[in-house]
Formats: structure tokens, C-alpha cells, sequence
């Protein structure tokens, strides 16, 4: 009987070739997840898989855009005919839109695309992923969210605005299923060390990485962490929570 914590788990990762997507791939896949990577961008997710080949570890891969349920549903269906089970997905996939301008400077369309892959593809990708585990009457569901979910970021509005309703969506789901041997859970980083920060404006950045405690960003290696134990067998007692991660910052 092998000691990893996923032996013979099937799980997915959106958003998983790059940032903190990629570092939950490569922690889970450690454990013995075969981890299927949805993502965009081809050529990147290609990379990343070959990469985690020569590594030993199993992971297989599908372009998938979260907020089109036609390729979501594709992408399902795909882990569905190849592997005929889902135990774990995380969703890490996701944007950060606008984040130096007040809301009369924002948008309708930069809105509506923060939302139609943050909030819509964190409902699309938990209602697919429920349709399946509900099968074994076991999964792990994990939706990233943000302390700027709980707090709110002056500037990033959208943002802010999205990641409370992945906060709120984890929090109903977790209830319907709570009598089930499926978790929904999320988990609200503060600023992390990632390509999607460091893309944001620096002006912005600092201003969160002043409002953290231990004064500095999180790491890719700390956030996998807490998720590997959120997903995993022994996290049993954990449903519609939303795990926190943020040096000190948000304590509710």
C-alpha cells in the first residue's frame, strides 16, 4: 500500500501551468495525484506536462476555458472517459482585472470578463466536478478565492467583488453537500508571490503587501500546502469554509 496521501486519486487543476496553479500541480502530483491540467494557453500547458513527466510524476492535460461551459463540459468528459473517476479539483484558474483604478474608471466589459472567469467558471467547473464525484459519493473541491474577498481592495473592485462570490458559492455548495462524503471548501490568500501579482501594478502590490503582518508575500510552496491538506482524505471534517492564508492579515 503506497504512503502517498493521493494514491490512485484523479484530480484536476485549472490555471495549472503557471504560478500557483503550477505549484499545487507539482505538490499534489508529488503525493501520488494523477493531476490533469485545464488551461488555455497550449503551447504553456504542453511545457508544464512534459516537465512533470521527467519529474516522474503523472499529470495529463486539456485546454479548457473555465467560463465556456461547452469546453468545460468537453474537458469533463474527457477525465470521464480516460480515467472513469474524479477525487479532487482545484480551481486556480483566474484574474485580477483592474487593479488601480476607482470604480467610475472601470469598465463594463473589464467587469464582466473578472466575473465570467472568476464567478462563472468557479460554478462551472464545481458543478461539473459535483456530477462526477457525487458517483462515488466522494471529492475534494477547493475554489481559490482572496482575502480581498473578505476585505476589499480599494481599486480592484471587481476583484474584490468576484473572489467574495467564489467565498459565498463554496460556502452554499459545501451545505447541499455536506451530507455526502464531498467537501467544497475555498481559501483566501493575501498577496502571493505569483506572475498574476507581479503583472498588477506595483503601487498596488505594495499597498497589500503593507497590510500583511509578517510583512512580505506569501509563497506558491505555502498556499500548496495548506491546499494538499484541505484535499486530502484526512480533511473530512472541513465543508463550506473558507481556509486562510495571509500572514496575519484576515483572521475571519
Amino acid at each position: 500500500m503506497s504512503d502517498k496521501a493521493f494514491a490512485g486519486q484523479v484530480g484536476i487543476i485549472t490555471g495549472g501551468s503557471s504560478g500557483l496553479g503550477k505549484g499545487i500541480v507539482e505538490r499534489l502530483a508529488s503525493e501520488g495525484l494523477t493531476a490533469v491540467i485545464f488551461d488555455t494557453n497550449r503551447d504553456l500547458t504542453t511545457r508544464v506536462e512534459a516537465e512533470m513527466k521527467e519529474k516522474g510524476y503523472a499529470v495529463d492535460s486539456a485546454v479548457v476555458d473555465i467560463s465556456d461551459e461547452e469546453s468545460v463540459s468537453r474537458g469533463f468528459e474527457y477525465v470521464r472517459t480516460k480515467y472513469a473517476r474524479l477525487d479532487v479539483l482545484v480551481n486556480s484558474a483566474g484574474i485580477t482585472g483592474p487593479t488601480a483604478d476607482v470604480i467610475t474608471n472601470v469598465t463594463r466589459p473589464d467587469f464582466d470578463r473578472v466575473f465570467a472567469i472568476n464567478v462563472r467558471g468557479s460554478f462551472l467547473v464545481t458543478k461539473y466536478a459535483v456530477n462526477e464525484m457525487k458517483k462515488r459519493n466522494y471529492g475534494r473541491v477547493m475554489l481559490i478565492a482572496s482575502v480581498s474577498g473578505k476585505e476589499g481592495n480599494a481599486t480592484a473592485a471587481a476583484y474584490s467583488a468576484s473572489k467574495a462570490a467564489v467565498i459565498g458559492l463554496a460556502k452554499a455548495v459545501g451545505k447541499e453537500y455536506a451530507d455526502t462524503g464531498i467537501t467544497i471548501n475555498s481559501i483566501a490568500p493575501a498577496t502571493v508571490e505569483t506572475p498574476l501579482v507581479l503583472n498588477s501594478s506595483p503601487d498596488y502590490v505594495q499597498r497589500q503587501v503593507n497590510r500583511i503582518p509578517m510583512l512580505r508575500m506569501g509563497k506558491i510552496e505555502e498556499v500548496a500546502a495548506a491546499i494538499r491538506y484541505a484535499v486530502s482524505p484526512e480533511a473530512s471534517f472541513h465543508t463550506g469554509f473558507c481556509f486562510d492564508v495571509s500572514g496575519g492579515r484576515s483572521t475571519y
